[in-house]
């Protein structure tokens, strides 16, 4: 059962609240302490009192604070969707709602390999990305080419950091090369990489292709996390 401990964070009294929790027969020491992470996590908790898929979420959001190119009236593909909250943040950035009359209307467009609960505002498909045609059907979807593709895919976990690494960037390679078929001239790219060393052909690959390519970790990240976000910008074509 869960216990709450409290300590002093200021001089008039105000306290934040943890949430221990015990260890329980048939749970390892590892899933306790994730679940305790989970329950004392700030961006978990605004998740779900603002109704957002989950704390990804905010790493979109900060991303796209500080480069801006969620615009309204973007055209946007965010791979690997599931479960939603990048889209969620996409279609109120780039108006695909249309809420705000004065401001263009942008288009969000989610793919991942399982269904995915709708979203108001998105378009949703089951799709593969890295099937042949792939990119010829997101762009028959879209009714044109991208000015955003986005994604915060990684690959199953082997346990192993160095395998995991190579994994994930081999991921982030296809999906930039899927990118570079649907991205409009001056388009922007944002893929989820794991620090490890072998990012380099991953950066050489992109900066032939952006005009500038950039790393960064958002304060979402968890510290103890090695994820960090390339953002590309200005697509050659």
């Amino acid at each position: 059962m869960a216990k709450k401990t409290t300590r002093n964070t200021s001089g008039r009294g105000q306290r934040d609240l943890t949430v221990k929790v015990k260890t329980a027969r048939g749970r390892s020491l590892s899933s306790t302490r994730w679940l305790e992470r989970q329950l004392n996590d700030p961006y978990v908790k605004r998740a779900k009192a603002e109704g957002m898929r989950g704390r990804a979420a905010y790493k979109i959001l900060e991303i796209d604070d500080k480069y801006r190119f969620l615009l309204p009236g973007a055209r946007v593909v965010d791979l690997g969707c599931a479960p939603g909250g990048w889209c969620q943040v996409a279609v109120k950035r780039v108006n695909a709602l249309g809420e705000r009359a004065s401001k263009a209307q942008g288009y969000v467009l989610g793919i991942d390999l399982q269904e995915v609960d709708p979203i108001p505002g998105a378009e949703l498909h089951v799709l593969d990305f890295m099937e042949d045609g792939a990119d010829q059907k997101v762009k028959d979807w879209l009714g044109s080419k991208a000015d955003v593709v986005m994604s915060d895919m990684a690959a199953a976990s082997s346990g192993h950091k160095q395998t995991d690494h190579l994994r994930i960037i081999a991921l982030c390679e296809v999906a930039a090369h899927f990118a570079f078929d649907v991205l409009e001239e001056g388009g922007t790219f944002v893929a989820k990489v794991l620090a490890g060393g072998a990012e380099g052909d991953l950066q050489k690959l992109l900066k032939q292709k952006f005009t500038k390519v950039a790393n960064f970790k958002p304060p979402a990240s968890r510290s103890d996390s090695s994820e960090k976000f390339v953002v590309a910008t200005g697509f050659r074509g």
